[in-house]
């Protein structure tokens, strides 16, 4: 719908800033509650977050969805939201617009079709046939609450009023989609706090420049990620499929790890990850499978477990010379070689930051929203949903699991309090 097609309209029902997932679910839920509803967006392309999702074929939600697959508020008050409108909700939503999801094998759900657009396609379906209006590019800088009403205002457009208001501009990550942080500065001016850490989520790390596994771009296999305070106990760990970079580490392992690696970091400036490349083997039962070994040498012993590029890698990394007897290996070159396979220091220089973040970690606490309504303590006729709040979950679906059930709790709640003032 173009931008100037509602040149003219200044008040509505129900106004909804952002129309990615949260937003578009929010306002098709308060539309078809018989609000009217008008969805401003900023970009100039609609559901640019959407289309990229999941390798462009847009996880749509994983297939078992729990509390414990998100971080930010607590488990309890997320809980509490994902459980009004679950997995098979979200299945049967765009079933009644003709889209088939499959569960592949990591739980993941996708499109049969493997084509992000068909996801976009519906919801846009969805909000016509609820009537609402989606106003696009109309970017706001300004939200103010005055006399009961709200008052988004472009300074290029004008203003729109509204009775109420649902915030689902998105958080940091992507900022080409939009989501720039603008949604925050909302918040704050109509009484929210915003968490003190903002921070990328679901991003790639960046290893030093020297670190050998920069030097085996492409490889991808299966290890498991371990966080470590600066006293050694064990923060996080993640098993899952990981791929070395010319910059680093990307794929799911490392992109779950990166919020909780950030969050250590700042309390403990000694945290620390290590990667073992044989989850099934900790140091000690490595050492000893490689004593009882009939390989001839630590290159065929390790390809028993790896790839040969990562295996020479590693006899390099610990100084063992690959083509060395099996029985010839000290004692100390054994413990080098199994640490250097299931307990590598990463020394992780950071992040390649919100660019390349599918979401954002930190944003307003659910303790500041009625979890039944999404609705603000604060400040009444607001509601919130999607990663403007202080909720990130792993990769997977989770997070956009995440935006359809805030989304439709905010939508309907806002379509059930402005029906009932009529």
């Amino acid at each position: 719908m173009s931008a100037h097609a509602h040149a003219t309209i200044d008040e509505c029902d129900t106004l909804v800033i952002g129309a990615g997932a949260a937003g578009l679910f929010a306002a098709i839920h308060a539309a078809r509650g018989g609000a009217r509803v008008i969805v401003l967006d900023g970009a100039r392309t609609i559901g640019a977050k959407i289309l990229v999702a999941g390798g462009g074929r847009c996880n749509v939600t994983h297939h078992a969805v729990d509390e414990k697959a998100y971080a930010g508020s607590t488990p309890h008050a997320i809980k509490n939201v994902l459980r009004k409108f679950e997995v098979a909700h979200t299945i049967a939503f765009f079933a009644q617009y003709g889209v088939e999801l499959k569960r592949e094998e990591t739980g993941k759900l996708f499109p049969t079709t493997d084509d992000a657009r068909t996801i976009l396609n519906a919801l846009l379906a969805a909000a016509h046939d609820a009537r609402v209006e989606i106003v696009h590019p109309r970017r706001v800088h300004r939200v103010t609450h005055v006399d009961g009403s709200f008052i988004a205002t472009g300074d290029e457009w004008g203003s729109m009023r509204a009775k109420k208001l649902i915030l689902a501009t998105g958080g940091k990550s992507l900022p080409k989609s939009g989501s720039d942080g603008a949604g925050y500065e909302f918040a704050r001016a109509l009484g929210h706090s915003v968490s003190e850490r903002i921070f990328p989520a679901l991003v790639p790390l960046i290893l030093p420049a020297a670190h050998p596994l920069r030097a085996l771009s492409g490889l991808t296999l299966d290890a498991t990620l371990v966080l470590h305070s600066g006293s050694g106990k064990i923060l996080k760990e993640f098993t899952d499929s990981l791929l070395c970079t010319h910059f680093g580490l990307s794929g799911p392992c490392p992109l779950d790890m990166s919020r909780y690696w950030r969050d250590a970091l700042l309390d403990d400036p000694q945290a620390h990850l290590v990667v073992n490349f044989i989850p099934q083997h900790r140091e000690e039962t490595l050492d000893a499978a490689m004593v009882a070994s009939r390989a001839v040498n630590a290159l065929a012993f390790l390809r028993e477990f790896l790839p040969e590029r990562l295996a020479r890698a590693l006899c390099l990394h610990a100084g063992v010379d690959p083509a060395q007897s099996l029985r010839q290996v000290t004692r100390a070159d054994r413990r080098a070689l199994t640490r250097a396979a299931c307990a590598m220091p990463l020394c992780v220089e950071g992040d390649r930051g919100f660019t390349y973040a599918e979401v954002t970690m930190g944003g307003v606490p659910l303790s500041e929203v009625k979890l039944d309504t999404m609705e603000s303590r604060i400040t009444q006729g607001l509601h919130l949903a999607g990663e403007i709040l202080d909720v990130d979950g792993r990769i997977g679906g989770f997070n956009f699991q995440w935006a359809w059930a805030s989304g439709f709790v905010a939508g309907s709640a806002a379509a059930s309090s402005s029906a009932s003032k009529q």
